[in-house]
């Protein structure tokens, strides 16, 4: 492949990356949230209720930084924070789904409409194609986190 349209699809992304991150840091100044806590609320919103340590260990932060997190959620009425029915010592974070959807949904209307539209716009052959690079693209993004992250505790040790 050429190597100037390997360039210019690599400074697509970079920009798609940058631009979704100014995005949804203006998503989540509008909702009261920082971006970061917006994308962990994500998380929650995605996998469901879990432990402070799973959520630890999904999102890369100390456990420490995960309860100042959900400090800050519960003050929202974002979660709640539950013991588990068979260990009362194991705390489990349940969404609040329907407050997490009422504070995120108009703020994203717009954006989801044109989104939809846009996907539309495409015939199913080339929707394909976007679909197969973007799950490749995760998967490449996730060995490198995990590579990362198994250097990185290497290094710590």
């Amino acid at each position: 492949m050429d190597n100037a349209l390997i360039t210019r699809i690599r400074k697509l992304s970079q920009l798609y990356a940058y631009t979704s991150i100014q995005m949804h840091e203006t998503v989540a100044r509008q909702a009261g949230l920082s971006g970061t806590d917006h994308k962990y609320l994500g998380f929650l919103i995605e996998k469901g209720q879990m432990t402070a340590g799973e959520l630890s260990n999904l999102s890369g932060l100390t456990t420490g930084a995960v309860t100042g997190l959900i400090d800050r959620f519960e003050k929202k009425n974002l979660v709640k924070r539950c013991f588990a029915e068979d260990d009362r010592r194991k705390v489990i974070i349940q969404p609040n789904t329907n407050n997490i959807m009422a504070l995120l949904e108009p703020l994203y209307k717009e954006y989801r409409s044109k989104s939809e539209n846009l996907t539309a716009s495409f015939s199913n052959e080339e929707i394909k194609i976007i679909e197969s690079y973007f799950s490749k693209a995760i998967e490449i993004m996730q060995e490198s986190t995990h590579h990362l992250n198994n250097k990185e505790a290497q290094n710590e040790k």
